[in-house]
C-alpha cells in the first residue's frame, strides 16, 4: 500500500504554473520521483512507497511554487532543481543557484544538469579559453552556444563566430552547389539548431541581419585576427595539430574561445593525430585555460543515448 502526501496551493494562477499545461510539470516531477503525482482542486498529491521521496517532493513543490509567483516553469528548470535538492545527485544547491545562463531577449534560462555542466558554465564565465571534451549528449556544444548568445546580446562581445573542421567523405567542398553558407550548412546545422532552440525566430533574424554571427570553415580562419569575438570551435576532434595551433593563435584582444569535441569520434585518417587530443596534452598546465572533461555518466540527451555509448565502449574493450 503506497503512502500519500498532500500539499495545498491557494493561488489559482500559481497552481496553474506549478502544474503546467495538462499537468505536464507534475508528470515530470512524478517521473523524477518514479511515483504518482497528481492534482485535485488546489491540492497536489504524491503517492509513493519510498519514504525518501516525501521530503524531496515537499521541497521541490515549495521551490517550484516560489518561482511560479513570477515565472513560468520549464522542464529543464525542474530537472536541475530536483538534482540540486536530491542528496543522491552530484549537483549541489550552490551550483544550481549560481551557475546558470540567462539569454537577453529570450525566455531561455539554462540550468546545469550535473556538476560538470556547472563547472563548464563557471569556466566560460571566468576564462577566455575553455576546452569541453566528452561524448555526444552531454550538452557541451549547447551550453557553448548559449554562453556565446548571452555575451553578444549583453554587448560584452562584438559577434559570434561558429566554426568546424570540414572532414569530407569523397566530396570536395568547392564542388558542392550554392554559396559558402549553403555549402557549410550540413556541417554547421547542429550549431544552427542550438541557436534556433535558444532564441525566438525574430531575434535570430535580427542578429543575422546585423551580422552578429558568422559561420566559417576552420580552413578559412588562417590569417585572421579575431578581436572582441566569441568563437565556438565544434567537432574539434577532427582538427589536425597544425589546424588546432592555427585556430588557437587567431584569438585577438577581448576574444573568448570555446573548443568542444568528442575524442571517441575522430574521423581523421589514421596517420593523422587529432589536434584536440594533442592540445589537451600540451596545454593542460596553463592556468588561464579551462578544461572540462565529460564522460558517459554526464550524458543528458536521453537514457537511450547513454546506453548506446556504454554498449560501444564495452565492445571496444
Amino acid at each position: 500500500m503506497s503512502n500519500r502526501l498532500m500539499l495545498v496551493i491557494e493561488d489559482p494562477q500559481v497552481l496553474g504554473r506549478v502544474c503546467g499545461p495538462n499537468d505536464a510539470n507534475l508528470k515530470e516531477v512524478g517521473g523524477l520521483l518514479n511515483s504518482r503525482v497528481f492534482s485535485r482542486g488546489n491540492e497536489i498529491f504524491l503517492e509513493s512507497q519510498d519514504k525518501e521521496n516525501f521530503p524531496l517532493f515537499k521541497n521541490l513543490i515549495e521551490q517550484m511554487t516560489d518561482r511560479s509567483r513570477t515565472n513560468d516553469l520549464e522542464k529543464g528548470y525542474i530537472q536541475s532543481l530536483f538534482k540540486s535538492i536530491n542528496p543522491r545527485e552530484s549537483l549541489d544547491q550552490e551550483d544550481f543557484s549560481q551557475c546558470r545562463i540567462r539569454i537577453p531577449g529570450s525566455d531561455s534560462e539554462l540550468y546545469p544538469y550535473n556538476e560538470k555542466q556547472a563547472s563548464l558554465i563557471r569556466m566560460m564565465d571566468e576564462q577566455d579559453m575553455v576546452f569541453a571534451v566528452g561524448p555526444a549528449g552531454t550538452g557541451k556544444t549547447y551550453l557553448a552556444i548559449a554562453q556565446a548568445l548571452k555575451e553578444v546580446l549583453q554587448k560584452k562581445k562584438r559577434k559570434i563566430i561558429l566554426t568546424r573542421p570540414v572532414v569530407e567523405a569523397g566530396e570536395n567542398l568547392g564542388f558542392l552547389p550554392g554559396d559558402l553558407e549553403q555549402k557549410l550548412n550540413p556541417y554547421l546545422r547542429p550549431l544552427y539548431d542550438a541557436m534556433e532552440d535558444l532564441l525566438p525566430n525574430d531575434l535570430l533574424m535580427r542578429m543575422s541581419d546585423n551580422n552578429l554571427f558568422e559561420v566559417s570553415p576552420l580552413a578559412y580562419m588562417r590569417g585572421r585576427s579575431l578581436k572582441n569575438c566569441f568563437i565556438v570551435l565544434d567537432e574539434a576532434q577532427n582538427t589536425t595539430q597544425s589546424q588546432m595551433k592555427m585556430f588557437l593563435t587567431r584569438l585577438g584582444e577581448g576574444s573568448k574561445a570555446i573548443v568542444t569535441g568528442d575524442i571517441t569520434q575522430i574521423d581523421l585518417p589514421s596517420r593523422k593525430r587529432s589536434g584536440l587530443v594533442h592540445a589537451c596534452e600540451i596545454l593542460k598546465d596553463i592556468d588561464d585555460i579551462g578544461f572540462c572533461h565529460f564522460d558517459k555518466s554526464h550524458v543528458i540527451r536521453s537514457q537511450l543515448v547513454k546506453q548506446i555509448i556504454m554498449a560501444y565502449e564495452s565492445e571496444e574493450k
